[in-house]
Parts: structure tokens; sequence; C-alpha cells
């Protein structure tokens, strides 16, 4: 079975590979990098845009260049305030060759208000590693390794996201593919 993602992070693909092999015995993952059509730091609705807009465009670059697959991944990192609070977190999309769409999130961690603003006027990735005097933190474990002591990893979030956005995938009871008919008359 084809997987593609739209990415060539290490991390990303690491971690989508994971939530896969969950699932399914199988697979070749190929990361391609498609635009996401969002700011380099998405906020708020743009992390789902961005996500939904990377599968969108893997989708065109797979019809384009006669590539076969069975599903199509985006994942997208951004900060939110939705919940009351400002958070980093991820949303993955996945859509399969049919064009059913399910999403996911992972695990989100709070963000210091003194970083807010620099977080949305640049992005995560620089204000990580200017705080950890490090380089391209993102491509590897990711910032949360840091601030969880090597607890949790880039990797383990994007799992977690892809796994939740499998879940209407893997699931025949738990998804909209269909609509599911109730036999009022009976109760059942």
């Amino acid at each position: 079975m084809k997987v593609l993602i739209a990415t060539k992070n290490p991390g990303k693909i690491e971690g989508a590979k994971e939530a896969f092999k969950h699932y399914f015995d199988e697979f070749d993952m190929d990361g391609i990098p498609v635009p996401s059509n969002v700011g380099e730091q998405p906020v708020n609705n743009e992390i789902y845009e961005g996500a939904r807009n990377r599968v969108d465009h893997l989708m065109e670059y797979a019809k384009e260049n006669g590539i076969d697959a069975e599903y199509f991944l985006g994942i997208e990192s951004g900060i939110t305030n939705l919940l009351g609070k400002w958070v980093i977190t991820n949303i993955a999309v996945i859509k399969d060759k049919n064009g059913y769409e399910s999403w996911g999130t992972s695990s989100s961690f709070p963000v210091p208000n003194q970083y807010v603003d620099e977080i949305i006027s640049t992005d995560l990735s620089k204000v990580m590693d200017r705080i950890f005097e490090e380089n391209d933190l993102r491509s590897g474990k990711g910032g949360v390794n840091f601030l969880t002591n090597g607890v949790i990893s880039r990797i383990d979030l994007t799992k977690e996201a892809f796994v939740m956005a499998l879940t209407q995938h893997v699931n025949e009871l738990w998804n909209d593919k269909k609509e599911l008919t109730k036999d009022f008359s009976t109760g059942f």
C-alpha cells in the first residue's frame, strides 16, 4: 500500500510511520513537500487549514505525476488560544484515495505569555532554537523534547495526531463514510 505524506521532515515522517504501523502490516510512505498556503507560523484555524491544504496539494501532485496512493497525509503544527490559553498543537489530516477526510490532534503544550507574540511573528522553531541555543530542533525530536526533558518528542506528537486521524479510517462504525440508519420501529 502506498502512502504519501506532505513533508520531507524526518520527524514527521517517522511519527506518521509509527501511527500507520499500528493498523497496517505493509505500506510504503513517501514524503513530498507541498505548500500549506498559510503563514509560516499557523495560528488558530490556520493549523487545520494548512494541514488540509497540504493534503489537497499532495493529491494534485500525485494525480499530475501518475502516483497511485491509498492515503494522503498532512500535518501542521501551530499556536492556538481557542481553548482559552495559548498552546502549541498538531493537527493531522488524512484523505483516502476516494477523498474521504478525517483529522486528529496531538497533545498540546502550554506557551508562556512572554513568548506568544514572538512565536506568532516568527515561528515556534526559531523561538525554540534561540531559547535552547540549538539549530533546527524541528527536524529531529523537536523543542517539545527539551521541554519534557526527553519524555515526549515531536515524533510522539505526530504519531498521536495521525493515530487520532486514523480512527475514522480503521473503524467502520466511527466515520461519516455512510449514513447509519436506525430502525426506529424496533428501537434498533
